[in-house]
């Protein structure tokens, strides 16, 4: 029993001693608590809003008042063409926009009865369907607080309208998320398991000593991943479009420009783990624990970062997986082109130049 004890002792003492294990234990109980409990959320917050007021009478001004007042919207401002509506929504400058109809006032007074559009972006569909419970859960208080008093129903009819994916179909969001996993997962995993994999046989010394040019080590170990990735964003597509019925609406020729700029980040990023890792347990950790769980948080296509903390969405501009996803659903879903997201292209570019050139001087001071 003294042994037993005393042994329990030492084991606790090593656990106190090392901080690591002390942050795993109760470091990461506590942040997954916050995370999935407070900051990562599908509940509606900070959605952005835009009203159409085609009728500018008492009833609108109400109802916007209405809107204003409802803590899961902010108005951004009032539009006064149905084209901008559009626009906005395009260009992701909207979540939602409600459009108020001409003779609001009369046709509530003498036909008892009008009807309220709601245009959402249909690209994230649970969201659109959240945003369109909670806007018609404002009507209708609306319309209870101006007609409840009155005997004779009165109905405010709401229609919504989602564009880009009127029935909803989770694919749309589904696919670009899991093109973004997949090509996370074999890029950065894959190239810097198999580079450890050398560093442990003795291989990648005995081609670093060689008069071999480092870059044509690095090309060699990345080409054959960049080429599978390659094939594997055609499978993916080609079973969305004949399987799924996702469309690409865009310019394909530059959904895998977009597509391409993306592996290369995630390859030199894999060479960069590989560069600071001398096992490929510990490779594999930091590729999976590290990388793959900020994108399925961060990258936006489960869970909305509109919702999140400021100080979440802060970090989330650091995980390329947000760019891309951002990037390819605009292309496909929305159908937009270089205009619209040549700003996510950009960064996408830069984490390619960042992480290759880390790479390479890691790899010129291992032969220094």
């Amino acid at each position: 029993m003294k042994q037993l004890i005393a042994f329990v002792r030492k084991e606790i003492y090593h656990i106190i001693r090392d901080k690591k294990t002390l942050l795993v234990l109760f470091g990461l109980p506590v942040i997954q608590i916050l995370l999935f409990g407070f900051a990562l959320s599908n509940e509606v917050k900070n959605t952005k809003l835009f009203i159409l007021d085609m009728s500018k009478d008492t009833y609108s001004q109400q109802l916007t008042e209405k809107l204003h007042a409802s803590k899961y919207f902010e108005v951004e401002g009032e539009i006064f063409r149905i084209e901008d509506a559009y626009d906005l929504l395009r260009a992701g400058k909207a979540h939602m926009v409600v459009v108020i109809p001409a003779q609001f006032v009369y046709q509530l007074n003498h036909n008892h009865s009008s009807t309220i559009q709601l245009i959402t972006d249909g690209a994230n569909p649970n969201m659109s369907s959240t945003i369109q419970m909670y806007a018609t859960a404002v009507v209708n208080d609306f319309r209870n607080d101006v007609f409840g008093k009155f005997e004779l129903p009165y109905t405010i009819e709401v229609r919504s309208r989602m564009l880009y994916n009127p029935q909803l179909k989770g694919a749309y969001t589904f696919v670009p998320g899991v093109i973004a996993m997949i090509l996370m997962i074999i890029c950065t995993l894959m190239t810097s398991v198999s580079i450890v994999r050398e560093k442990e046989l003795g291989n990648m010394e005995m081609l670093l000593v060689s008069p071999m040019n480092p870059l044509i080590v690095i090309f060699s170990k990345t080409i054959p991943y960049l080429v599978l990735s390659l094939i594997i964003v055609t499978v993916i597509l080609t079973m969305s479009v004949t399987i799924l019925d996702v469309p690409i609406r865009g310019n394909i020729i530059l959904l895998y420009v977009v597509c391409l700029i993306f592996i290369v980040a995630s390859l030199a990023l894999g060479l960069v783990i590989s560069t600071i890792t001398d096992s490929q347990q510990v490779a594999m950790m930091i590729s999976l624990m590290g990388l793959m769980l900020p994108t399925l948080m961060f990258g936006g296509f489960m869970f909305p970062i509109e919702n999140m903390p400021i100080p979440l969405q802060v970090v989330s501009n650091v995980v390329p997986a947000k760019w891309f996803y951002y990037s390819i659903n605009s292309i496909m879903i929305k159908g937009l082109g270089l205009k619209s997201v040549y700003k996510e292209v950009l960064i996408l570019i830069g984490y390619c130049l960042v992480f290759l050139t880390i790479s390479y001087k890691k790899f010129k001071i291992r032969l220094a």
